[in-house]
C-alpha cells in the first residue's frame, strides 16, 4: 500500500528511541494530516510526564533527531509541544507515479483475507420499501463494495421480513376477504397490509386469528403456505427491478429470508435449552444473557418460543446467526441494521456466544445508523403521513436532476440528458446518505442534494467530468502526457499530491473501521483540493513538463475520483 505517513512514522519512532532511550515501547506518537502542515506529530502530555519534561522540551529532543533525508524535508516545533513535518516535493511526486502505475491506485489487498457476511437492505416483503430502508441497503452495499474491493470474500444476505406476525396478519385479512395474492400488485398488498394492521389493533378476535395463522405458516399448513408463496413472488419481483434501478449489488441469489430458518427454529430452542442457555419462564423459552437489564434492573430475557409455541424474530436471528458461523465459515458477520436494535443484537452475540455457536475470533459487528428525517426533523414521511415510498423518491431526484441539467447543458442530446438525470439523481440521494456518519440522522433536503455546489454528489461528479473534458480536449490538440514527470511548484499542486495519496490509507480504514462516510469525506476534500488547483494552476495554457505534469494530477485525480465513487455505487459520468 502506497502510505507517505510510513516513513514519517519511522522516522519519529527512531527519534524517540534516540532521544529517549529509557522509554520503553508501546508510546504511541501517531503522525496525521494537518491543516498547518503535510503532517503533524503530537508530543503527547503522557510522554511529557514520563520523562518529567516539558512537552515543548520533549518536542526539541525529538526535532534534533529529525534530521531531513530523502522524504523529510524539515520538522518544526508548532504551540507547546506539537511537531510540523513537510515532505520534500520529489518523494511526494515519486509516490505519486507509483499510485499511477498501480491499477488499485495504492490500495493493498488485505494481508489476510477474510470470510464476510454481511446482512443488509432486509426489506419486508408484501409492503413496498420504504425511505427508512435506505440507509441500510446504501450503506450495506458500499461496505460490501469496499470488502471485496480489499479481496475479502463476502457473502451478502438480505434478511428480508417474509415470516411471523406481520404474515399472519396480512394473509387472515386476505383469506377474510377472499382475496388472491397471485392477482395483486404491489400497492395493493401494502394497502391491504395497513387494513390488516388497523383490523390486528381494534379487532382482539382477529389479532388472535392471525397470531393463530402465524403458528400455520411455521407449521407449513398447505393453504397458508400457497397463499405466502402468491405474496412471495410479487414482492421479489418488485425488489429486483428497485435493487437494479438503485445501482446496488443485491441480486435475488442474496435473499436469505426469516423464513429459510424455520426448519431450523425448533432445533435452536432445543439445544439452547439443553446447554442451560433457555429456560421456561412464565410459559415462555427465554434467553437471560449476562449483563441485560430494563429500567428496573431486572434481568432482560431474549423471548425464543412463545407460550402459544410460536417463535419470535429472536430465534430466527440464532439461527441465522448459528449458519453463518458455522455453515458459511464467516470470519467476520456484520449486520446493517438501525441504532433502535442495537440491544437486540448484542443480546443475540451473547446467546450465540454462551451457546459455543461463534468462537472467539470470530467478529460480530453492527453497523448502526441513523435515521432519515424530513425538514421537520421528524421521521420522513409522505404528505399522506405514511412511510415514503422509495420509488416515489427516486423519480423526484431524476425530475430535480433533470431540470438542472437541462438548465446546465441544454447542448447534450436528448438521451444523454435522460441518462445523466437518472446517474445524477439517484447518485445525490446515495451520497447524501453515504457522506453523512451512519450513527446520526440526517435531514433529507432534496434540493441540496441534487446541487452543483457544495458537498454533493453531482459536485464530485461535475469535478470528475470537467477533469475528462480537460483530457478530451488535450486528446483532441495531440498533447500526449503519458510517462512524464510529475513536479509539485505550486502550493496547488503539493495539496492536490497530498489529498490524492490519503485514497489507499482511507480504503484501509473504512474496511477496519465499516465507517464508509469515511471515503465519500475524502473524494469531497479531494474534489475542493482539485477545484484550487484548477482555479490557479491552468493545465492546457501551461507548456512543456509543466503541462505534462498538471495533466498527469489531473488523471490521476480523475481515476481516484471514478473508483472511489464506484465503491459507493455511485456513476461518475465523463461527460455533464
Amino acid at each position: 500500500m502506497i502510505d507517505p505517513i510510513l516513513p514519517l512514522q519511522k522516522r519519529v519512532s527512531e527519534a524517540l528511541s534516540a532521544a529517549f532511550p529509557e522509554v520503553e515501547k508501546g508510546v504511541d506518537l501517531a503522525v496525521h494530516r494537518s491543516e498547518h502542515a503535510d503532517y503533524q506529530c503530537d508530543v503527547a502530555m503522557a510522554l511529557a510526564r514520563k520523562v518529567r519534561k516539558a512537552p515543548k522540551a520533549v518536542a526539541q529532543a525529538l526535532v534534533e533527531k529529525l534530521t531531513p533525508d530523502e522524504a523529510l524535508a524539515s520538522a518544526v516545533i508548532s504551540g507547546p509541544g506539537f511537531i510540523n513535518l513537510m515532505l520534500r516535493a520529489e518523494y511526494l511526486a515519486a509516490e505519486l507515479g507509483r499510485m499511477g502505475h498501480d491499477p488499485r491506485l495504492g490500495a493493498a489487498l488485505a494481508a489476510t483475507p477474510e470470510k464476510i457476511v454481511i446482512d443488509y437492505s432486509s426489506p419486508n416483503l408484501a409492503k413496498e420499501m420504504h425511505v427508512g430502508h435506505l440507509r441500510s441497503t446504501l450503506i450495506g452495499d458500499a461496505l460490501a463494495r469496499v470488502l471485496e474491493f480489499q479481496g475479502h470474500t463476502v457473502i451478502r444476505q438480505n434478511h428480508i421480513g417474509d415470516w411471523g406476525t406481520p404474515f399472519g396478519m396480512l394473509l387472515e385479512y386476505m383469506r377474510d376477504q377472499g382475496i388472491d395474492g397471485a392477482s395483486s400488485g404491489l400497492k395493493e398488498l401494502s394497502t391491504f397490509y395497513r387494513a390488516a394492521r388497523a383490523k390486528f389493533d381494534s379487532d382482539p378476535a382477529f389479532a388472535n386469528r392471525a397470531r393463530l395463522r402465524v403458528v400455520q405458516l411455521q407449521a407449513l399448513e398447505p393453504e397458508t403456505l400457497a397463499l405466502w408463496r402468491a405474496l412471495i413472488g410479487v414482492t421479489l419481483d418488485n425488489l429486483d427491478i428497485l435493487y437494479q434501478r438503485l445501482g446496488v449489488t443485491l441480486k435475488r441469489e442474496h435473499v436469505a429470508g426469516e423464513s429459510q430458518y424455520n426448519p431450523e427454529l425448533a432445533n435452536v430452542c432445543a439445544e439452547l435449552e439443553a446447554k442451560g442457555v433457555a429456560r421456561i419462564s412464565d410459559g415462555a423459552l427465554c434467553a437471560f444473557p449476562p449483563g441485560f437489564t430494563n429500567r428496573e434492573g431486572e434481568q432482560l430475557p431474549l423471548i425464543l418460543r412463545k407460550q402459544d409455541g410460536g417463535f419470535t424474530y429472536g430465534t430466527t436471528d440464532l439461527a441465522a446467526l448459528k449458519y453463518r458461523v458455522q455453515t458459511l465459515q464467516a470470519t467476520r458477520v456484520v449486520y446493517v441494521v438501525g441504532a433502535p436494535q442495537a440491544t437486540h443484537l448484542a443480546m443475540v452475540y451473547a446467546i450465540g456466544r454462551m451457546a459455543g455457536w461463534v468462537p472467539e475470533n470470530v467478529r460480530l459487528e453492527h453497523v448502526a445508523f441513523g435515521s432519515v428525517l424530513g425538514e421537520d426533523k421528524k421521521i420522513l414521511k409522505s404528505r399522506a403521513g405514511e412511510a415514503l415510498s422509495l420509488g416515489s423518491l427516486l423519480d423526484e431526484a431524476v425530475d430535480r436532476a433533470r431540470k438542472l441539467i437541462d438548465e446546465k447543458s441544454a447542448e447534450l442530446p436528448e438521451e444523454t440528458k435522460a441518462t445523466l438525470a437518472n446517474s445524477v439523481g439517484i447518485g445525490a440521494i446515495k451520497y447524501a446518505d453515504l457522506g453523512n456518519d451512519h450513527a446520526r440522522d440526517y435531514i433529507f433536503d432534496l434540493n441540496r442534494m441534487v446541487a452543483f455546489e457544495g458537498n454533493t454528489g453531482p459536485y464530485l461528479m461535475y469535478a470528475h467530468a470537467r477533469i475528462h473534458s480537460i483530457l478530451r480536449k488535450a486528446a483532441e490538440d495531440g498533447i500526449s502526457f503519458q510517462g512524464g514527470a510529475i513536479v509539485l511548484a505550486e502550493p496547488q499542486e503539493r495539496a492536490l499530491a497530498l489529498e490524492l495519496l490519503q485514497f489507499p490509507q482511507t480504503v484501509e480504514r473504512v474496511g477496519e473501521t465499516l465507517q464508509g462516510h469515511r471515503l465519500s469525506q475524502h473524494l469531497y476534500a479531494l474534489a475542493t483540493a482539485y477545484s484550487a488547483f484548477y482555479r490557479d494552476c491552468p493545465v492546457l495554457k501551461a507548456e512543456g513538463a509543466t503541462r505534462t505534469s498538471r495533466l498527469q494530477l489531473c488523471q490521476l485525480t480523475a481515476r481516484v475520483l471514478e473508483l472511489g465513487l464506484r465503491l459507493l455505487s455511485i456513476t461518475a459520468p465523463e461527460q455533464m
